[in-house]
């Protein structure tokens, strides 16, 4: 399958309530454990986007890949930050200003110009702000200037042949989507319309350039939360093909899911992870869409230091100029713990009357009043033709009242049955689904379904009314 495919795959294994333990087992492989492709098409990429001696910039361990996912694989490397200042960042930048403007007049004509003039403009401040911080990270250790500085880093190479293979998931899935569409009563289901959605998605994640501007924004969104961190994406060394981060020191939060582990400790993960996707919808909407366990990180085990180390195991031919030098390994912090999110490619954003309308739905059903999610379901939708419109009221009422109960914790609430009942009302009545919401409600789904294995007595709603009251209250200000 191709790598649309696959990212379902990510997405249904952290669903252990609505499928198999044996289907879960066996595609949560598909987190880290994407077949990789060769060292020669990493080489070739590398070449394309940094030159023939880009080894003076980065020096790879090994070859192998430390992870693969459904679009690229990543490296553990080495930044050379004396390599990337002064004319050598001036001639990366050029090559790659040269490429991103003969793509936007490839695409788009003037008008894709005059965009790419903007981005510019704000790649410049955040070209300036990383070469900040990798100064400080060199600066800090109180060596001498003239010795060389590795910082690690890590390397995203995408796969190769990747806009075919999605385009071709994406044709096959449209295709299917209007099949179903023509049976009785699914084309309120909106499927042909929430595929063209998870197309948006899926064709953020191929230039990846998109996803270093996300992590970015997410870093800022985030500057006052210490529960939460991005890797930095190293701006004189991000392409479209290639995307040189800093390297963070975690666990996958995968260990973290057994039952060995302390319940308080995984009570707390669960939690602060309900917490963050919570903020990213309600306050900052902006939410990353991809938030399966191969992407989520927990730090916070390790003492705080940073020593100058030798890198074991890597004199060899290959790369015997790595041998001589020091290495700066920037361990994470005991203090706190802290959970790090990669694979920013996909965001989901919603327009403002849009997130008006999904936020006003999330406070309705919050405080239980069924009615209300029924008339502004009704008010919003795009198309409707309800025969009933009191019955469509009480019989949303019902579900919302059953739902709710005395409580929504997860190790109660049977997902899968509800979204059952909500389809099976909606193609009753003939009220088409908002497909707008779609990337917003993936991104729920994933994140609870980690979420009840952490902590299956956490109540989403519960969590989420503090932030609800508070936006209320903002609005009349």
């Amino acid at each position: 399958a191709g790598p649309t495919c696959v990212k379902l795959g990510q997405w249904a294994s952290t669903r252990r309530d609505l499928f198999s333990e044996a289907f879960c087992d066996e595609f949560s492989k598909l987190h880290v454990e994407v077949s990789p492709h060769s060292w020669g098409h990493t080489d070739e990429l590398l070449r394309k986007a940094f030159g023939e001696d880009w080894t003076g910039i980065l020096k790879f361990p090994s070859r192998e890949p430390v992870g693969s996912g459904c679009v690229a694989q990543v490296y553990k490397a080495y930044a050379d930050l004396a390599a990337i200042g002064g004319s050598r960042a001036q001639e990366l930048e050029q090559r790659s200003e040269l490429r991103s403007a003969f793509e936007a007049w490839e695409v788009s004509g003037f008008r894709g110009l005059l965009g790419w003039l903007r981005r510019r403009k704000s790649k410049e401040i955040r070209d300036e702000r990383s070469r900040e911080e990798l100064s400080s990270a060199g600066c800090s250790q109180g060596n001498p200037s003239s010795a060389r500085h590795l910082v690690p880093v890590a390397i995203k190479v995408l796969h190769p042949g990747l806009v075919h293979q999605v385009q071709m998931d994406l044709f096959l899935m449209k295709m299917g989507s209007r099949i179903i569409g023509l049976l009785p009563g699914f084309k309120w289901l909106s499927l042909t319309e929430i595929v063209e959605e998870f197309e948006k998605l899926m064709m953020q994640q191929i230039d990846l350039r998109y996803e270093a501007r996300n992590l970015e924004r997410f870093r800022q969104n985030f500057l006052g939360v210490n529960f939460v961190k991005f890797p930095t994406p190293l701006w004189p060394l991000v392409t479209a093909d290639v995307l040189v981060e800093t390297f963070e020191e975690s666990e996958p939060i995968s260990r973290y899911l057994h039952v060995g582990i302390g319940t308080e400790l995984r009570q707390r993960l669960a939690r602060m992870g309900m917490d963050m996707l919570l903020k990213m919808i309600f306050v900052d909407n902006f939410v990353h869409a991809d938030l399966h366990p191969g992407n989520i990180l927990v730090q916070g085990s390790a003492r705080p230091e940073l020593c100058d180390t030798q890198v074991p195991e890597v004199c060899d031919s290959q790369v015997p100029e790595l041998c001589d030098s020091q290495v700066l390994e920037v361990q994470p912090a005991l203090q706190q713990l802290c959970l790090v999110l990669l694979d920013a490619g996909i965001v989901a954003e919603l327009q403002s009357a849009d997130m008006q309308n999904f936020r006003a739905v999330f406070t309705a059903v919050v405080q239980g009043q069924g009615e209300r999610v029924a008339e502004l379901i009704l008010h919003h939708a795009r198309a409707n033709q309800c025969q009933d419109i009191e019955r469509f009221k009480a019989e949303m009422a019902e579900l919302v009242t059953k739902v709710r109960g005395n409580t929504i914790a997860l190790g109660k609430l049977q997902v899968g049955n509800l979204l059952s009942s909500v389809f099976k009302l909606l193609m009753t009545h003939k009220v088409k689904l908002e497909s707008n919401f779609a990337s917003i409600i993936f991104a729920i789904m994933v994140l609870e379904g980690l979420g009840r294995s952490l902590d299956p007595e956490l109540d989403i709603l519960e969590a989420a009314k503090p932030l609800l009251i508070k936006t209320a209250a903002s609005a009349f200000k």
